[in-house]
């Protein structure tokens, strides 16, 4: 049975950092690309970064570039979001998302996790 279960969401003040971690149970997981999404209240799940099955390649939605980081640890089957410098726009549930061999910036994936909250406070 896949699961994906998210970690490191909690309350930080505006320019402070924060990590989720995604601790996977996939019994192929090099087989799927990893990524994170963010739903905030009122709007739709939107991407926030993606990284490919060797980690070698990354991408990052606009608004988040050059503040968050994706990474992956293959061997411990964990996905990481390294965030800096929150905004209060930031605040959402952020989920962690694996899909077969590509994920996209659309919200789709073949697992989800059950979802972290993060809140920034200005």
């Amino acid at each position: 049975q896949v699961q994906l279960v998210e970690s490191g969401g909690g309350l930080v003040q505006a320019g402070g950092s924060l990590r989720l971690s995604c601790a996977a149970s996939i019994r192929t997981f090099t087989n799927y690309a990893m990524g994170w999404f963010r739903q905030a209240p009122g709007k739709e799940r939107e991407f926030v970064a993606g990284i490919t099955r060797s980690g070698g390649s990354s991408d990052y939605a606009d608004s988040v570039k050059g503040r968050f980081t994706i990474s992956r640890d293959n061997a411990e089957q964990v996905v990481y979001l390294q965030m800096n410098n929150l905004k209060p726009e930031d605040t959402a549930v952020y989920y962690c998302a694996a899909r077969f061999f590509i994920l996209t910036d659309t919200p789709r994936a073949d697992y989800w996790g059950q979802g972290t909250q993060v809140t920034v406070s200005s």
